[in-house]
């Protein structure tokens, strides 16, 4: 089989540089995969930051001034952030760019930029399932999405030229590539990652409001499920908040289906019934099985630079 050739771009630009901004920005070093990087961001300490770390050639604050000339945008913000950044930059673009992302929630992400982007502009959204608690540009590194599975939406009519360029970029960070409608994306992201993080929201939310003498021992006395729990739940919150509120409808659905699973199995618990106790702890079993197979078990590391 030949050797795929890695994917090149003379101007990317990436608004916001966060945990995945900032390890993407690594992996493109890595590979020469740009001719110029810059970043832009808020907040004049996470520019000194990106700076320090040599992720970017250059920085700015200005959303207009880091997408003029750049043929790959990539926004990295909280997905709140979309529309007003897709009104900022849409006049800016070069005729050719892609814009792409890496937002959690993907049929909110095509309605917030497309009303706003030219139509010789190509929107590419993005999802890497990769991630830790962690976040800033100081959290990231080059080997986050090896192994990944990134999910590509691009929505229907899309240059399949930009599609495949986006697709090479994952490639070279090591990410496994399916292309999803974005709808179907936001259904099944509900199950396997919002809801596992609304889960852990509310547990280690229902600790902290325990008696003071109960909350300490919790803490001292973390097994390993409430430690995973408290690891989820240190999240970005911004960046999750702004995911429950972009699949609400998603996540309604499938709040609604657990809902009435724990009823069950609540009542299961106080009648006693260990036959249907054993039967769902089997079938979950199967589950665990199937990623550990999947190879999806093991969360990415930091690596020290």
């Amino acid at each position: 089989m030949a050797k795929r050739k890695k994917p090149h771009f003379k101007r990317v630009c990436l608004i916001g540089i966060g945990l995945i901004g900032s390890s993407l920005a690594r992996v493109m070093r890595r590979d020469g995969l740009a001719d110029h990087i810059v970043a832009c961001a808020r907040k004049a300490e996470t520019l000194e930051t990106v700076t320090r770390l040599g992720l970017a050639d250059s920085v700015t604050s200005d959303l207009v001034e880091a997408v003029a000339g750049a043929d790959l945008v990539i926004i990295c913000t909280p997905i709140g952030a979309y529309d007003a950044i897709g009104r900022a930059i849409g006049p800016a673009l070069s005729p050719g760019c892609i814009v792409s992302d890496v937002g959690s929630v993907k049929q909110a992400v095509i309605d917030a930029l497309s009303p706003h982007l030219p139509d010789n502009v190509h929107l590419v959204p993005g999802h890497p399932i990769a991630g830790t608690e962690h976040s800033g540009p100081e959290s990231g590194f080059e080997t986050l999405f090896e192994g990944r599975w990134a999910l590509l939406t691009p929505p229907a009519g899309t240059d399949r030229k930009a599609v495949e360029k986006i697709a090479d970029l994952w490639r070279s960070a090591g990410s496994r590539i399916e292309i999803m409608d974005p709808v179907h994306h936001d259904q099944v992201l509900a199950i396997t990652s919002h809801i596992p993080h609304l889960i852990a929201y509310t547990i280690v939310g229902t600790a902290t409001d325990l008696e003071d003498h109960l909350k300490s021992e919790v803490i001292k006395y973390s097994a390993g499920g409430f430690r995973d729990f408290t690891r989820i739940a240190a999240s970005d919150p911004v960046m999750w908040r702004d995911v429950f509120l972009n699949n609400r409808d998603a996540v309604l659905e499938m709040l609604g289906r657990f809902s009435e699973d724990l009823a069950k199995l609540q009542r299961a618990i106080r009648v006693g019934d260990g036959d249907a106790m054993e039967e769902l702890f089997t079938r979950t079993r199967e589950i665990r099985r199937g990623v550990v197979e999947a190879q999806q078990h093991v969360p990415p590391m930091p690596q020290d630079d």
